[in-house]
């Protein structure tokens, strides 16, 4: 019943915050001689804060139209190049370029959409053509499309790379590390010739025994029974997905917050004190992170607690226990994949060592292949987003890229 009463609220608030909006609208208009007193501005911000407290945050789109590359304005078009009942693929294609250095982004299904990685996208437009999981809400998905598994992930990513076709280049960011890692082994095992060019894993839980965070810590002080008792509630009626077993989104914004809530507080203090003094460069900056943070989508039940159990409580990959279709997995199998792992020093969400761990499984690879990198200074979302992702990260991914390009 929670997602029922959750629900209600949310759309509860959402009716209040369309009221807050009308009045703030009101309130703060310049023809509006209150508007320009300090006691406008406190009731303007107070409007707007309750507003964006209350309301409901959907997904916002990519809107990524043009590009520039080498100092010319490139037009882009976001098109589906392939649709699947959990996600669709879609390609940023820019007019005139043709397909080189094609790279597949795996965007994470852990809570937050796909355009999440909107920055990430940016960056790495100018120099390489660029595809990205955009996973879809499973309470948008109907009943009769089926579950959705850790091994239907494995599978989508091999069906995506397929698709692209050879000398396609893998990026994997947070969870699906742990997916994009596998899949490479079984088309390696399989001498699929469609196996990435190179590999990239960017902050994602392959050895979740190093240096242990909050969330590693979490999932194993409460048994399987208790997330699926507590953590899993049904779609409820009105929505496409009536009915299925999901993971909500809220639950898991909620468990976000609740790891740096003082952060939250202040930045929420800091927005309102801009809002008084009229700071607008630092209060859109507010808006445009939260609106994005604050929008999530649910996960399907079956493969949330897989993952729980299969990487967080097994640590399957690092004990070389993981499997796909019933089978072993062979990572000795990959040899002629370059392979980079990247992680942040201040990553309070994948502790240091837990992607790096990704070289030792792949020992096959040759060395000279084999590339780490440890930002100073970056967290967990500073890792592929942000000045420090533009500055320090992408040129190193980029030419990690074009080595074996």
């Amino acid at each position: 019943m929670k997602y029922q009463a959750y629900d209600y609220f949310a759309k509860s608030g959402q009716l209040m915050s369309e009221g807050f909006y009308f009045l703030n609208e009101l309130i703060s208009h310049p023809s509006n001689p209150y508007s320009h007193t300090w006691s406008g501005r406190i009731a303007s911000a107070t409007l707007e804060s309750a507003m964006r407290l209350t309301q409901r945050y959907d997904k916002l789109g990519f809107h990524i139209t043009t590009v520039d590359v080498k100092g010319k304005t490139v037009a882009v078009k976001e098109e589906i190049v392939l649709e699947k009942p959990f996600c669709n693929l879609i390609h940023f294609n820019k007019a005139g370029q043709t397909d080189k250095d094609k790279v597949l982004l795996v965007a994470p299904l852990s809570g937050h959409h796909s355009t999440l990685l909107k920055g990430t996208v940016e960056a790495l437009l100018p120099r390489h053509e660029v595809y990205i999981t955009d996973w879809l809400d499973a309470r948008d998905v109907p009943l009769e499309e089926g579950p959705f598994s850790f091994d239907c992930y494995v599978s989508y990513l091999i069906d995506f790379m397929n698709n692209l076709g050879p000398e396609t280049h893998l990026i994997a960011i947070c969870q699906p590390t742990v997916q994009a890692l596998i899949a490479t082994a079984v088309m390696a095992q399989e001498k699929n010739p469609n196996i990435p060019k190179s590999l990239t894993l960017m902050a994602g839980p392959i050895d979740t025994s190093k240096n242990p965070t909050r969330v590693n810590e979490f999932s194993h002080e409460h048994p399987t029974s208790w997330f699926e008792n507590v953590a899993i509630h049904t779609v409820p009626a009105g929505y496409p997905g009536e009915g299925r077993r999901v993971y909500p989104g809220f639950m898991q914004l909620g468990g976000f917050i609740s790891m740096n809530k003082e952060t939250h507080i202040k930045k929420h203090q800091e927005y309102f004190q801009n809002l008084l003094i009229g700071e607008t460069e630092d209060t859109d900056r507010f808006r445009a992170f939260y609106d994005e943070y604050l929008s999530v989508l649910d996960m399907p039940a079956e493969f949330y607690l897989e993952t729980i159990e299969r990487v967080f409580k097994n640590n399957e990959l690092a004990n070389r226990t993981i499997t796909y279709a019933g089978k072993p997995v062979d990572f000795n199998a990959i040899t002629n994949t370059p392979l980079m792992t990247v992680e942040g020093a201040e990553d309070d969400i994948c502790g240091i060592g837990q992607t790096e761990a990704a070289q030792d499984i792949c020992q096959k690879i040759p060395k000279n292949m084999r590339k780490h990198h440890t930002q100073p200074g970056a967290g967990h979302f500073g890792i592929f987003s942000g000045s420090m992702y533009r500055k320090n990260i992408r040129p190193l991914v980029t030419e990690f890229i074009d080595k074996y390009s």
